[in-house]
């Protein structure tokens, strides 16, 4: 039998990058708006493999991205690991998530719906003004998505074009 992998709100994880970096994320909330989704923020610091950074180190640095992913799916895989547990888990007032009717046709763009986490959706059309445009994507995303975006800068697929 699977042993069941149990996370809270405040833990931190490890993801390694490449043989010489890794990069750390934290699960910060669950979006009731999106699915029950756990979100994590993602600090924007590489660390060399062999580095020790302090928790609060970690979470006082500049967040990367917010995103929407199955946080025990990426422990099973083996994608990320958890490295601590702490609870400063930011402001999170400020984040918008933002998604579309079809994402497969890049040529509409009037189809923009966006929240803020555990509030309501509002369809917008068209996204205006910078808060809408830097809006995170909120899908949920696979944690293969989160490790090849903490690689390359940009989900996989057509998602990117997106960001």
């Amino acid at each position: 039998m699977a042993k069941r992998v149990i996370t809270k709100i405040g833990d931190i994880f490890c993801a390694k990058v490449n043989n010489h970096h890794k990069r750390y994320l934290q699960y910060i909330i669950c979006d009731q708006t999106c699915l029950n989704c756990d979100v994590i923020r993602v600090f924007m610091e590489k660390y060399p493999i062999d580095a020790c950074p302090t928790l609060s180190d970690i979470v006082n640095g500049e967040v990367d991205f917010y995103s929407h992913c199955d946080i025990r799916t990426g422990i099973k895989k083996g994608l990320w690991e958890k490295v601590g547990h702490i609870s400063n888990i930011g402001k999170i007032d400020h984040v918008i998530f933002k998604c579309k009717s079809d994402y497969t046709n890049v040529n509409i763009d009037n189809d923009w719906r966006i929240w803020k986490i555990n509030n309501n959706i509002s369809h917008i059309g068209t996204l205006r003004g910078d808060s809408y445009m830097y809006a995170y994507l909120g899908l949920i995303f696979h944690p293969e998505d989160i490790i090849h975006k903490l690689k390359t800068g940009a989900y996989p697929g057509v998602f990117a074009k997106f960001e």
